[in-house]
């Protein structure tokens, strides 16, 4: 089972936060959705024949696309792969373009799952943001949905945005429960260089994350969700019994994917490939039939480092036996002393054969997992 994502990178305002590639001139959407068919026909044979589970418009903001425009995808999709017969097809959308007529067009279009960026049900929070929608919209996008006939909503919602104390973060994740989507993803706010908050940091107009209430909020956000019947099958991701996101779990179980779009990353088992992060460039090359992207053949230590990296983030964690058979490698053997530490330590534990971390381990995940990294 294979997935394919397409990165669509337009968006109608740049929230202070994001680094994502994208666009806020839309005049080459068009343009953009032909390239994206003509790229699909060029990579057909990049999953060598597996069967896609998975289509996934991310961005940038896919709920600019017409109806006529994600019909036109899904169907050079279908002419050029072989789609299972019940895909997971998700879209991520921005409240403020969730009017009903918009969602009853998605739906009659194909898409089977949303992925809506609410972030905060708090007005002031989402203007300190630069979110384009209000409160109102977060909570009528989900109501609309349901309406609509989407039984499958995913939300994401940001977590130590800056205020006197955790009684906002505390009401946006009770609105949340309140309106019971199947999935929630959660990320803690973060500061990257190339965007608005960035530039405010370095010059001083903005403090930096307190780590001390970013941790806080996480474990808030750990209890309150597990009290609500939320399962957390990744560090960012919860979801009611049964309602994983089928798309996200294949890149953290190693299965294939194909990006598509300006900026997507692509992985074939042996190999990782990534687009042209530039509109103009990914136009001009689609135009010529050449290739949109640059290829790296993964070595034996790059395939361990991400296994250990993507696998620790998840419910299922990294299965030791599996590290052994398909790479020879044998990680509590090569890590026995900080293994040793950090099971003292209440970071890890073992089950069923496989290395996980504890809930104060995952607020150390990416530093856990770097220095179990082979440099081989």
């Amino acid at each position: 089972m294979a997935g394919i994502y397409l990165h669509i990178p337009f968006c109608r305002q740049a929230c202070h936060y994001c680094d994502f590639h994208f666009s806020t001139n839309l005049k080459n959407k068009d343009a953009l959705v032909k390239a994206l068919v003509q790229e699909i026909r060029l990579q057909k044979d990049y999953l060598e024949g597996e069967e896609v589970e998975t289509v996934y418009f991310g961005g940038g903001t896919p709920s600019l696309l017409s109806r006529e425009e994600v019909e036109t995808l899904l169907l050079a999709l279908k002419d050029n792969f072989l789609i299972s017969n019940e895909p997971e097809i998700t879209l991520e959308a921005n409240p403020d373009d969730l009017k009903p007529e918009k969602l009853q067009e998605l739906y009659a279009a194909g898409i089977n799952r949303l992925s809506i960026g609410i972030q905060s049900f708090h007005d002031a929070h989402l203007q300190s943001l630069n979110r384009a929608h209000s409160a109102r919209e977060a909570k009528n996008s989900i109501k609309f949905a349901r309406e609509a006939g989407f039984s499958n909503i995913s939300i994401d919602l940001i977590y130590a945005i800056p205020s006197p104390d955790d009684t906002l973060w505390l009401a946006d994740l009770e609105q949340a429960l309140a309106l019971r989507p199947e999935h929630i993803s959660s990320y803690c706010l973060t500061i990257e260089p190339q965007t608005a908050f960035g530039n405010w940091l370095k010059k001083g107009k903005l403090k930096p994350i307190d780590e001390e209430y970013a941790a806080r909020q996480f474990e808030i956000l750990l209890q309150r969700l597990q009290e609500a019947g939320y399962e957390q099958y990744e560090i960012s991701n919860f979801c009611l019994p049964g309602n994983y996101s089928r798309h996200n779990s294949s890149y953290w179980q190693q299965k294939k994917y194909l990006g598509l779009g300006p900026s997507a990353h692509s992985f074939n088992g042996h190999s990782r490939q990534h687009n042209i992060a530039n509109n103009a460039r990914y136009l001009k090359a689609l135009a010529k039939n050449e290739p949109a992207f640059e290829r790296e053949e993964l070595q034996r230590a790059n395939m361990i480092n991400e296994y250990i990296m993507t696998g620790l983030r998840t419910r299922w964690g990294c299965s030791l036996a599996y590290l052994q058979e398909q790479y020879a490698f044998d990680l509590k053997a090569e890590n026995e002393q900080l293994l040793s530490s950090l099971f003292q330590q209440k970071y890890i534990y073992y089950e069923d054969g496989s290395l996980l971390l504890t809930d104060s381990g995952k607020l150390l995940a990416d530093e856990i997992a770097s220095r179990l990294m082979t440099e081989e």
